[in-house]
């Protein structure tokens, strides 16, 4: 099969991989339908996280199930899946708590690789969802956001209480950021900002819920987040990039007694004691829970009530993969689709 490697900052080919074979009798091996480029991966691509050596890349992923090991009961050949970017057992005390992302027997998709033709998924019978049936093509772009970044933008909404009389604010305008504001209008919120300096992004954001544009950041951000509600702060703040400058803005973005959902993957990011201690404002995130999300979001894609699928701005063949990267590196693009 052929997949996407990167092989050091900036290098990112499409080459012959190894076909994935069933290891242990819980995995699954899956044919992708499409796959993509998401933001986190930027973080190697940027050099800012570290790779050693040729590294498979990616972890969001739909397909159509080719092979099941023994101990797999529940998804069968032939069925259209969505999994999380997490493996889970979907059974342990922290999976029944909600967060299939600390699973106890957890295993991260990205260091597996699914940017490719086949993937092995394990834990299969408690990673992956089924679709009622082989979804129309147009609505595979859609799903497949349902394994990373609809997930991701929900749990941020989500920790951060977004819901009726709620005024939502929302940090960061990639396709998480985005998607926080989808989930902030399915959960009801009244009043939902979107900070955003990109006119594209900031009309996506308008299409999918946001009432008030934002474009300035950092403590002007702030200043314009109280002026607009009434010098208190929003109720619910989404954190979406994971910078030392986005969390400060998210926090002091928030009311008193205000909620953050921080769902940006955090780097060199530190926290002051004090001013935290001192603001009432209510910390919650981390890798999100997608496998929780995924039968309702599933559901409310099936019935055409979200179309999340719109973050894709940008679909090129998966031997394209690396001006899919380039794309996305230089805000060319929201979100790269990948097809086969």
């Amino acid at each position: 099969m052929f997949g996407a490697v990167m092989h050091a900052p900036g290098d990112v080919r499409v080459e012959e991989r190894e076909d994935p074979k069933i290891l242990h009798p819980t995995d699954a091996i899956i044919r992708l339908s499409a796959a993509c480029v998401c933001g986190s991966d930027l973080w190697p691509y940027r050099g800012i996280e570290q790779i050693n050596g040729p590294t498979p890349m990616g972890h969001e992923y739909v397909g159509i199930v080719e092979e099941v090991g023994g101990e797999v009961e529940n998804i069968k050949p032939g069925q259209f899946v969505i999994g999380s970017f997490f493996a889970s057992d979907n059974t342990c005390e922290v999976c029944r708590a909600g967060y299939q992302s600390s699973c106890v027997h957890r295993v991260i998709m990205g260091s597996i690789g699914t940017q490719a033709q086949l993937l092995r998924v394990p834990l299969a019978d408690g990673t992956l969802v089924a679709t009622p049936e082989l979804p129309p093509a147009d609505l595979i772009p859609s799903l497949l956001t349902a394994s990373d970044v609809l997930g991701t933008g929900w749990f941020g909404a989500v920790a951060a209480q977004a819901g009726p009389g709620k005024t939502v604010a929302v940090v960061g305008d990639g396709a998480v950021g985005l998607l926080a504001v989808l989930a902030a209008k399915q959960l009801g919120a009244e009043r939902i900002i979107a900070m955003s300096r990109h006119e594209p992004r900031q009309k996506l954001a308008r299409e999918f819920g946001a009432t008030d544009i934002v474009e300035e950041r950092g403590d002007e951000g702030v200043a314009r987040i109280k002026e607009l509600t009434g010098g208190l702060g929003a109720h619910s703040v989404v954190e979406a990039v994971g910078t030392q400058e986005s969390m400060m803005q998210a926090i002091r973005s928030a009311s008193p007694g205000g909620h953050v959902g921080y769902v940006g993957v955090a780097h060199d990011v530190a926290l002051p004691g004090d001013e935290l201690f001192f603001s009432h404002v209510h910390l919650h995130g981390g890798p999100a829970p997608v496998r929780q999300y995924l039968p309702e979001l599933i559901d409310l894609i099936w019935r055409r009530e979200i179309d999340p699928g719109k973050v894709f701005d940008l679909t090129l063949p998966l031997e394209q993969a690396a001006e899919g990267y380039r794309a996305m590196d230089e805000r060319r693009a929201i979100k790269t689709l990948l097809t086969f």
